[in-house]
């Protein structure tokens, strides 16, 4: 999997952050992933991700128009549980921190 970084950095974006495999989520969108991701990862967010350290990048899905993605993210945010499991698992089985991809380190 490979991802444009200057891409992703300016794209609408709907995402999903993990504190482990099957762990808390935290489903969001942003217009900057990668400022979103520093964000999340220096735990500058306080609240529900702060208190769960939802850091791990699971999934994310980028869009041309901000009202798209956030279609999207209210979509995902209504599914249950399992049905947001079975989504991350369909393009990262294993959980993997995506943000590792996209120049971070690893946690």
């Amino acid at each position: 999997m490979t991802f444009e970084i200057a891409a992703v950095k300016q794209l609408p974006t709907t995402y999903i952050m993990a504190s482990s495999k099957r762990g808390a989520l935290y489903i969001g969108v942003t217009s900057n992933l990668i400022e979103r991701l520093d964000q999340h990862r220096a735990g500058m967010l306080g609240g529900f991700t702060h208190d769960r350290a939802t850091r791990r990048l699971v999934r994310f899905e980028t869009f041309a128009d901000m009202g798209d993605a956030i279609v999207r993210e209210k979509t995902i945010t209504r599914k249950n549980l399992l049905e947001v499991y079975a989504l991350i698992e369909q393009g990262n089985p294993e959980w993997n921190d995506l943000a590792e991809k996209l120049g971070f380190d690893a946690l």
